[in-house]
């Protein structure tokens, strides 16, 4: 088996691609657009992962109920500061600020995306 993709569904599609593309630097891989049933699937990605996230806009949707199962997407970054100086200078919402995680040693950070998902930004040393 192989890790595919996850699926998150978005309100404003168009800001959903220009956060994950340029705050985070994904690429748009690969769009579908299916009329009959009025959604769009946009899959985003980093060229040297395997693995993606599917952006999913229902056309006719524009709020969804987060529900409080879902937990978090996760980066691994090279430099959580600098990551974190980026985004926010890019626009993105930084919701807990970098540093070492409470009774460990490895530093993380949380983000939101346009629609309020958390990211994880992990400090790693060799990616």
């Amino acid at each position: 088996m192989k890790f595919l993709h996850t699926m998150i569904r978005v309100t404003d599609l168009d800001k959903s691609i220009e956060f994950y593309t340029k705050v985070l630097g994904m690429k748009e891989l690969e769009r579908t657009d299916n009329t009959d049933y009025r959604y769009t699937l946009v899959f985003v990605g980093y060229e040297q992962g395997d693995t993606t996230i599917e952006l999913t806009y229902n056309w006719d949707t524009n709020e969804y109920d987060m529900g409080n199962a879902f937990g978090h997407l996760a980066l691994g970054v090279e430099d959580i500061y600098v990551a974190c100086d980026t985004i926010k200078r890019l626009g993105g919402k930084v919701t807990r600020e970098a540093g070492p995680v409470k009774g460990g040693t490895t530093h993380i950070a949380f983000i939101t995306d346009p629609d309020g998902y958390q990211i994880e930004l992990i400090q790693v040393d060799n990616q």
